[in-house]
């Protein structure tokens, strides 16, 4: 089970995500975002996770310009695109850059899943719940979608569930779905953009508990 905190903005935080047992920590760079972080940030805050963890750099539609700075700024183990890319934009990105790859999707209803499958570029798919109408934000709004349309799902690659995940429902998401990994945002935070070390440490004990339980 690999557990990903994402939008980390700070050291501290940082490091509260790597010692709670975080397998995975994202930088956010998409502008709009309030966890978005600048090439600076990022370039800073990869120097001090020293690879204690993987690290993730999450943009939407990028071209290739702003792919190869961010690349040399944080320095990733993975991209994730999530965005509205296409199967062969994912295709050229991995081809391009040669990093795993993530990619989410946003679902709603049965079909969003099976759309996920012609990706196939893609390292992980990300199945994350669509954002509401009128959201600014392709993620990190905090709602779910129905966790119980994975059951029994094989997409023939590992898959992780976001959207609306904290430390009081992640272990029921976990039972339900069986994914590779589940990934956080808002719902480890106080207030937009501001994470909580100690939602952080909770979040990622309870997820752990789930899988021994199962």
């Amino acid at each position: 089970m690999v557990i990903k905190i994402c939008g980390l903005r700070t050291p501290e935080t940082l490091d509260a995500a790597v010692q709670a047992g975080a397998d995975w920590v994202a930088f956010n760079f998409f502008a709009k975002s309030p966890r978005s972080v600048s090439l600076d940030e990022a370039r800073m805050l990869s120097r001090h996770l020293a690879h204690r963890a993987k690290a993730v750099a999450l943009l939407v539609d990028p071209d290739d310009a702003v792919l190869e700075a961010v690349i040399d700024a944080a320095n990733p183990d993975f991209i994730q695109l999530h965005g509205k890319e296409t199967p062969d934009r994912v295709a050229a990105i991995k081809a391009r850059f040669g990093l795993p790859l993530i990619k989410a999707i946003g679902v709603s209803e049965a079909a969003d899943i099976e759309a996920a499958r012609a990706y196939s570029a893609a390292d992980w798919i990300l199945l994350d719940a669509k954002p509401p109408k009128g959201a600014d934000l392709p993620g990190g709004n905090g709602v779910r979608f129905d966790w119980n349309l994975l059951f029994g799902l094989d997409l023939g690659k590992p898959f992780m569930v976001s959207g609306g995940l904290d430390p009081s429902n992640v272990g029921t998401a976990i039972r339900l779905a069986h994914p590779a990994g589940v990934d956080v945002s808002s719902g480890v935070e106080s207030a937009p953009g501001v994470k909580d070390k100690s939602k952080i440490a909770a979040f990622v004990a309870a997820a752990r508990q789930a899988v021994a339980d199962a």
